[in-house]
């Protein structure tokens, strides 16, 4: 099969005929329809996450159909659409696995880092890690679900009674989880990149109430902040803009480093905390809000050959809503 496969960290993906995988025990094989692009896949291409495996394919927005069922697999059948997500396999034995938060589990398996992913024609998942996609969404429109759209919802559901959110960074996730949250009623304010007119326009195009430069504060205080975009200094400046007793919630699996700042915006009972990957259950949950909630997921396709470009399009800034590769 083609798969686009990363030599070494920092450098551009080779397309590389590579063999067709075989599902093991517990295993399912993936015909792949579309891949989305999704920052996690920068940070194990430009290696800011450790052990990036060489040669590892990229990808985890995963969207496709069974085409072979490895040994003991009963519940599902050659046909059916599945989502393969980051989270592709825990160990089920940790402290962790045993508490319910396979998220934080002490020996997972990641989609596109740990374990071959979707930019390629095929890949193979664990069964158990796959999930049922809603109908109403194609192929690519449903791709960008299954991290964006996940990450998105674990983070909101942190915070969910918020009746005045904040979100900093307005690409994949937010553009998909501010549609979730104003059909709740929530009042979204949408924090960009200084300038980026477009970004703002379209962040109101989909409900916000306001959208501005994360720069900019709001002009009444957030009952909280998600932080979408892996920079930083957005953390301080989340914190300034969210009341007393306000959650700062930051999304991403990597951050650039949080510069100090004074207690006093902490100060308030305050709090600042992670989103770590996901568990089924989200998945489960989430799927299940995408098939009564109509969210439109804006996306821009490529051919899997110009991963590259699709990369250096969201690296960039270039895309409003989400990259999906389609093999």
């Amino acid at each position: 099969m083609t798969a686009m496969t990363l030599p070494r960290t920092g450098a551009a993906l080779d397309a590389s005929r590579v063999p067709l995988p075989e599902p093991g025990p517990g295993q399912v094989r993936v015909k792949i329809a579309a891949c989305g692009v999704c920052r996690t896949d920068l940070h194990v291409v430009d290696g800011d996450l450790p052990d990036v495996p060489q040669g590892v394919i990229p990808g985890h927005e995963i969207v496709g159909t069974v085409d072979a069922l490895g040994s003991g697999v009963s519940d599902l059948a050659k046909g059916d659409r599945v989502g393969v997500p980051w989270l592709g396999h825990s160990c089920g034995t940790c402290f962790y696995c045993g508490e319910g938060l396979e998220n934080l589990c002490d020996a997972p398996g990641f989609t596109g880092y740990t374990i071959q992913g979707g930019y390629a024609e095929y890949c193979v998942a664990d069964a158990r890690y796959v999930f049922p996609l809603p109908d109403r969404y194609g192929d690519a429109e449903a791709a960008p679900l299954l991290c964006a759209g996940l990450i998105g919802y674990r983070s909101w559901a942190m915070v969910r009674e918020a009746k005045r959110l904040g979100m900093y960074g307005f690409g994949a996730a937010a553009h998909i989880i501010a549609q979730v949250a104003v059909a709740k009623g929530v009042e979204v304010h949408a924090f960009t990149r200084e300038g980026d007119a477009a970004a703002q326009e379209f962040a109101r195009s989909l409900g916000c109430a306001w959208a501005g430069g994360s720069d900019e504060s709001p002009a009444e205080p957030l009952d909280a902040a998600i932080i979408f975009a892996p920079v930083g200094p957005l953390v301080p400046a989340a914190l300034r803009a969210v009341r007393k007793g306000g959650t700062v919630v930051c999304a991403g699996i990597h951050m650039s480093d949080i510069p100090a700042f004074p207690y006093r915006i902490l100060w308030g009972e305050r709090v600042v905390r992670s989103v770590a990957n996901l568990t089924r259950a989200d998945g489960e949950e989430f799927m299940r809000l995408a098939a009564e909630v109509p969210i439109a997921t804006h996306v821009t396709e490529y051919p899997l050959a110009d991963a590259n470009r699709a990369l250096d399009d969201l690296r960039e800034g270039r895309i409003n809503g989400a990259a999906v590769l389609i093999p």
